[in-house]
């Protein structure tokens, strides 16, 4: 039996359990007051956890597998393997001062106080700074602790800089970059084919996530042009229709982002009836 342990709650709760659904693992009959959740595979159970706890349940075993921020696996310094990173919760841990301080540099922050939720991480980068600082561990409102006279500094959770500007904080640098990674229990992630299939299943749906799979039929005459518009994952799939002897089928993969423009010059280069489809799934 593999144990995947997942946020239960919090703005990593839902992504997750979608990105699993596309995975082909549902999430059945879950929900944020329960421990332990069944999906449609026998051998495989989900247990909801804190995402802060979720490494060190990976680490000692109580789960083999586990989804949470990489902020929180390198602030407990827990041990596991780094399957994947999964593309969503992106965030950065950053250093911020009030807008009215005169202090603008990190080296500028000697002697002073640090509040945060991260000890670790804020400790090691000012020490590799080669700055002194005394670190304020704090477990929530963390911009507010400068107003109040608790701390001269701030390093915390920032996604789009709206709650620092909501509390009248600036920022002074980037401290760590965060996005939200599957990892697995070290012993038992060895030679497991069941979290290895885990694993490329997630991969397979994040991969597909902003592809397009084109479809369309092309004389003959014009399939040179027609390569030369497709920037495809490893060129185009070219088929013989066969009610036609001129008419080929191109198949190819290419960046959502693409698609205006490329169904464009594919028709002016003679491209006809062009479908795009979406890609559930894209297997490495």
């Amino acid at each position: 039996m593999i144990r995947i342990a997942i946020p239960n709650k919090g703005r990593l709760h839902d992504p997750t359990v979608e990105l699993l659904k596309e995975a082909g693992l549902p999430v059945l009959e879950g929900g944020t007051r329960k421990l332990f959740a069944k999906t449609n595979d026998p051998e495989i159970t989900i247990l909801f956890a804190r995402a802060s706890d979720i490494p060190e349940y990976v680490q000692d075993g109580a789960a083999d597998v586990g989804v949470t921020g990489l902020d929180l696996i390198s602030e407990t310094g827990a041990q596991v393997e780094m399957l994947l990173d999964m593309g969503f919760g992106r965030a950065s841990l950053v250093l911020a001062v009030p807008e009215e301080s005169h202090l603008n540099t990190p080296q500028s922050l000697e002697g002073k106080r640090i509040a945060t939720e991260f000890p670790n991480i804020t400790s090691r980068y000012f020490k590799n700074l080669g700055v002194n600082v005394e670190i304020v561990k704090v477990s929530g409102a963390c911009e507010l602790t400068p107003h109040v006279g608790i701390a001269d500094a701030i390093v915390d959770i920032s996604s789009s800089g709206t709650t620092l500007a909501t509390n009248h904080l600036k920022m002074i640098e980037n401290v760590f970059s965060s996005s939200v990674y599957l990892i697995a229990n070290k012993k038992t992630s060895a030679n497991n084919s069941k979290i290895e299939q885990i694993s490329t299943s997630i991969e397979s749906v994040i991969r597909a996530k902003g592809k397009r799979y084109l479809m369309m039929n092309v004389p003959e005459s014009s399939l040179e042009a027609v390569k030369q518009v497709l920037p495809g994952l490893a060129g185009p799939t070219v088929m013989k229709v066969e009610a036609s002897q001129s008419i080929l089928a191109v198949h190819a993969v290419i960046d959502a982002d693409l698609i205006f423009s490329t169904v464009n010059k594919l028709k002016s280069v003679g491209a006809k009836d062009v479908l795009v489809i979406p890609i559930e799934r894209l297997m490495p």
